[in-house]
């Protein structure tokens, strides 16, 4: 998915349901300038939402284990 961040930035958004996100990064992207910032930015958002899933499982973890307690 990273691969997909860094060559088609608007798809790694389309594929993750962010549809806004997708088609303005798609316009960042139609200029050869934009291309780099559009990947930057699909690579961190892309990591951020890895973190956050992450994230919402270990309070989950946590949550079950002090309820066997």
């Amino acid at each position: 998915m990273t691969l997909i961040a860094i060559l088609l930035p608007w798809l790694s958004f389309l594929l993750r349901g962010k549809l806004l996100s997708g088609i303005l990064c798609l316009i960042l992207q139609c200029t050869i300038l934009g291309w780099i910032p559009a990947a930057i930015w699909a690579v961190v958002s892309l990591n951020d939402s890895r973190a956050d899933r992450r994230n919402r499982k270990l309070i989950k973890a946590i949550k079950q284990n002090r309820a066997s307690y």
